[in-house]
């Protein structure tokens, strides 16, 4: 395919050059946001060109917009995607973030839950990235003895086939553990010295009942969550506009239990939205409710 219009090329870094038709980049940026719901402004399209130019030259094209015509009408456009998706998502995380809400989990929602004879009690991290969200709910749980005292069903979730398989690997580098105390690290991972990291042990992974890839842009694939009493979904919104977080919020509360829990990242907020869920002060943790 070729074009005539003005095109730029990508840096030396790229596995090869790859021209960008002009216009290109906001039409791949669009397509983008109505399938993940991720959000990039003008200021971030060499984002964009960074991440899918390789998965283009992969695919044999040397003109990005070839790879544009692949995503949005190509037979194969699903398989692609998990790849495109694998190439955009922001994996950074840690395990101990914002432990407040998980506090609040353990000592006061559970037991709310539990006085209401939910059985089995659904958990779910979504986006779960590597792991150490789900891990770290795994941990917190067995300090606390709640998986000899109450049903409880953890499961994981994230839009990244690449996240999902380093999670279920359960192997971390030094950076995951800037939060976690040093005893809870030696207690529940082992150190692999060759390999620099350290392996989380067999019966805390295994507290994780499911690690499934779910895109919550989509509600068939969000029906997975059917049923869920607690849903930790955070630091995904700071990548939405306001319309797709009231979108996917809303989809989540036609899901959960009543009264079911959400917790959203510190620097999010869906108070403008007027969602099913209350903001209410949990443990000295904000988590919205559904009543």
């Amino acid at each position: 395919m070729s074009f005539s219009a003005p095109a730029r090329v990508l840096p030396a870094n790229a596995l090869t050059a790859v021209r960008i038709p002009e216009r290109t980049l906001p039409l791949i940026r669009d397509l983008v946001h109505e399938r993940t719901g991720l959000h990039h402004d003008d200021g971030r399209l060499d984002v964009i060109a960074d991440r899918l130019a390789p998965l283009a030259t992969a695919r044999g094209f040397d003109s990005l917009l070839d790879y544009y015509y692949l995503l949005k009408y190509d037979r194969d456009a699903d398989d692609e995607w998990v790849r495109a998706v694998d190439a955009l998502s922001v994996k950074e995380t840690y395990f101990w973030r914002e432990f407040d809400q998980v506090r609040a989990l353990t000592n006061a929602i559970l037991p709310r839950l539990v006085r209401l004879h939910r059985r089995p009690i659904r958990i779910w991290s979504v986006p779960c990235a590597t792991g150490e969200e789900p891990l770290s709910l795994a941990i917190a749980l067995t300090e606390a003895g709640w998986f000899g005292r109450a049903a409880i069903e953890l499961h994981a979730a994230d839009a990244s086939g690449a996240a999902l398989a380093r999670a279920r690997l359960g192997r971390f580098g030094p950076r995951a553990f800037r939060q976690l105390p040093g005893e809870l690290q030696e207690r529940y991972f082992e150190h692999d010295v060759q390999a620099g990291e350290w392996v989380i042990r067999a019966a805390i992974h295994e507290r994780v009942a499911s690690w499934t890839r779910i895109n919550v842009m989509q509600p068939a694939e969000l029906q997975a969550l059917q049923g869920a009493d607690v849903v930790f979904c955070r630091n995904l919104f700071i990548y939405f506009q306001e319309g797709n977080v009231r979108r996917v919020v809303t989809d989540l509360a036609s899901l959960m239990s009543s009264p079911g829990y959400l917790c959203v990242g510190a620097a999010e907020s869906l108070l403008r939205l007027a969602t099913p869920f209350d903001l209410q002060d949990v443990e000295g943790a904000y988590v919205y409710v559904k009543s």
